[in-house]
């Protein structure tokens, strides 16, 4: 039987539920939509033999975004600091606060002091982006607030903001080149320069790729578990009176009818339409081909752009449940710990050579590519999480859980996938990040292993629907499907296809959990914005 609703939200990560929520709360009659059983997509906790891991983000900042979002719905989840370390070698950084950028210094020039005056620039322009990121990030997001009624806020703080803000736009607009351009200008010896930078995205804007010291600040972690934080807001939207429906994927979506067809053969009508899932997919299985209006170029425009372009790069996981207690891994970093047990750095391991592996692969043997997986794993840098160390009760005791993650290649994965060898392949890929591991920060690692499994790029993909397995969405390209400058945020969310709204990481580039929340109220207020009046519910 069809059903009708005001608003159709269809992807149940976090920008979905804040999508979702923010509707509900309107008294609007809504339905959140979900491929998968859980919700949360890449803010997910997920439990395994006792040890509770994190199925995409370790940490979370708050950006001045997420704390005001649950304060405006009424939401309040347990919190802990989540500081960070740093590491190349045997030589480890606790940073602690902004004092720690000195030590940061420090620690590069004793690995390349022929490389101090570079040094000492790039540390220069990390300072000035973290005081700009004090002032982008440093007021509750207005979008959050009551500004009918917050006097105190508008008078005390959002107006003398505002033309800092402003200032701040034009300087960061003036870094968007590539972070790979800027390091290439500043710093001359390619060692350090991966060391800098191999943990980036390719083509990362430089002003958000140097701005990760201000995150490693920033970072906090919701007791129980980052999947609290996607918990806590689809509580949140269910007790609004909001519908949901898992294991659920959409094959179809009409804008004529405003009709949406499931994997079930079920039909539901929307007035309203939020997208917060793959935007490939909605421009592949949206029916346009009767569409008449003024926008009808515009659509194929956008499609065009859309299906042309590719998500950015993806990550390998590593999950290992250790007999060891939290004390052992404590000792030697936090919790949060971003680890290169090389100084040498990838060079053109992870680009050039990746590329010319992709170009050749049908002409290559398996021992070729184990030689060239053996040294991007050997000259990699590692995000290694401890979720025992943030909150003890993620682990059995006298027990530990580690994820070890790194940067991968979609296509290479996908090209393995398809020659019908994956399963060994990521076999040896865990094996080679043990041996690396355990031969470097952590020795006691290897013998204490009674448990292992990890997610590929592949899985991402199946897991969440992402195109090429992308979790932070666009390859960053000088034509970019979405919009990428701060300023224009608000348009973000729009798509040229009537009653169809856009949030999540597909929305903006380069996006994370801050973003993904911020194009889910967007979304949600243009959906408001366009209806008829509903008693609000709070």
């Amino acid at each position: 039987m069809e059903q009708k609703y005001d608003t159709i939200v269809v992807g149940g990560g976090i920008a979905g539920l804040t999508a979702a929520a923010y509707v509900a709360r309107s008294g609007q009659k809504t339905l959140l939509i979900e491929k998968n059983r859980e919700l949360g997509g890449l803010v997910n906790t997920f439990a395994r033999n006792g040890f509770r891991f994190e199925a995409g983000v370790r940490a979370l900042e708050d950006a001045g975004i997420i704390l005001p979002m649950l304060t405006d719905l009424g939401i309040t989840i347990e919190t802990v600091k989540s500081p960070v370390s740093v590491g190349i070698e045997n030589e480890i950084l606790n940073i602690t606060d902004i004092s720690s950028l000195e030590e940061y210094k420090n620690m590069l020039k004793r690995f390349y002091p022929e490389s101090s005056a570079e040094i000492d620039e790039v540390i220069k322009t990390i300072r000035k982006i973290m005081k700009h990121m004090e002032i982008l990030y440093g007021l509750e997001n207005p979008i959050f607030m009551d500004l009918k009624n917050d006097y105190p806020y508008i008078f005390k703080k959002l107006l003398p903001w505002l033309p800092r803000f402003l200032f701040t736009i034009g300087k960061i607009n003036k870094m968007q080149y590539p972070v790979e351009e800027y390091l290439a200008k500043t710093v001359k010896n390619q060692a350090l320069i991966d060391i800098i930078s191999q943990h980036f995205f390719k083509n990362t804007p430089t002003f958000f790729a140097l701005s990760y010291f201000s995150l490693y600040l920033d970072y906090f972690y919701p007791k129980g578990g980052v999947g609290k934080l996607a918990d806590a807001v689809h509580k949140k939207y269910k007790e609004l009176g909001g519908e949901v429906k898992n294991n659920t994927s959409i094959t179809a979506v009409n804008p004529d009818s405003k009709t949406l067809t499931d994997d079930k053969g079920e039909v539901n009508t929307y007035n309203n339409l939020i997208w917060a899932a793959d935007l490939k997919t909605l421009y592949k299985i949206a029916d346009t081909s009767t569409y008449q209006s003024k926008n009808a170029a515009n659509v194929g425009q956008t499609k065009s752009l859309i299906l042309k372009n590719k998500g950015t790069d993806t990550v390998f996981s590593l999950y290992l449940q250790l007999n060891e207690p939290l004390e052992t891994f404590g000792k030697i970093a936090n919790g949060h710990f971003f680890y290169t047990p090389s100084r040498k750095g990838l060079g053109m391991i992870h680009r050039e050579e990746l590329d010319h592996l992709l170009q050749n692969f049908d002409t290559l043997t398996k021992e070729d590519i184990y030689a060239w997986l053996d040294r991007f794993i050997a000259l990699n840098t590692f995000e290694i999480s401890i979720p025992g160390l943030k909150d003890k009760t993620l682990v059995p005791e006298g027990k530990t859980g580690m994820i070890i993650s790194f940067l991968a290649e979609y296509a290479l994965f996908h090209k393995i996938e398809k020659a019908g060898w994956l399963p060994e392949f990521v076999t040896e890929v865990e094996k080679r990040v043990i041996d690396v591991i355990s031969a470097s920060v952590y020795p006691v690692l290897k013998d204490k292993i009674i448990g292992q499994f990890s997610f590929s790029p592949i899985s991402i993909r199946n897991r969440i629907a992402s195109s090429e397995g992308a979790i932070v969405g666009w390859e960053f390209t000088k034509q970019m499907p979405v919009i990428h400058k701060i300023q224009h945020v608000a348009k973000s969310v729009l798509t040229p296809i009537p009653n169809i709204y856009q949030a999540g990481q597909w929305a903006y580039s380069p996006s994370g959990v801050p973003m993904s929340i911020l194009t889910g109220k967007l979304a949600a207020d243009s959906v408001l914005k366009n209806s008829p009046k509903r008693t609000k519910k709070l």
